[in-house]
């Protein structure tokens, strides 16, 4: 009997051991800063509106067509499409790239729109979308909030 009880004690004692050493390891990943998200990959545009309407059309094709390219070093690219607003100008742009105020305003060095200032409010960051928005001051007409969308 005691021989019985010692080597169901030791198929016990294994059993536990074993099946306890093969758990995974279920730890959540941390979440991505804001950092990782805008520069693990270029952004296109996809949308502008003012308020409720869309503006998509307002916006010219060649500033439509560009790809946008944020590095950690908090240095980027505006790479001019196919379509150029002007001939002469290079394919691409290289611009430097910060967030300010607690990661709520991102400020790049270039200009991306016409009647566009190098600051924008972060609207959201995600895994695949951009949306910032920003006053836009056209040469004829009055000021509006314009809140544009990129998306990988």
């Amino acid at each position: 009997m005691k021989k019985q009880l010692a080597s169901l004690t030791t198929i016990f004692t294994i059993a536990v051991f074993i099946f306890s050493s093969c758990g995974k390891d279920y730890t959540t990943p941390a979440p991505k800063t804001k950092t990782q998200l805008l520069s693990q990959n270029t952004w296109k545009f996809k949308t502008a509106f003012a308020g409720t309407t869309d503006i998509s059309s307002s916006i010219q094709a060649c500033q439509k067509d560009n790809v946008l390219t944020f590095a950690v070093a908090l240095t980027g690219t505006a790479d001019e499409g196919a379509t150029k607003c002007n001939s002469g100008d290079p394919q691409s742009n290289p611009f430097t790239w910060n967030f300010q105020s607690s990661e709520t305003i991102l400020f790049i060095s270039a200009t991306l729109f016409s009647g566009g200032s190098s600051t924008f409010t972060l609207v959201s960051l995600s895994e695949t979308e951009l949306v910032v928005s920003q006053t836009i001051t056209p040469p004829v007409g009055p000021s509006f909030l314009a809140v544009v969308t990129f998306v990988h």
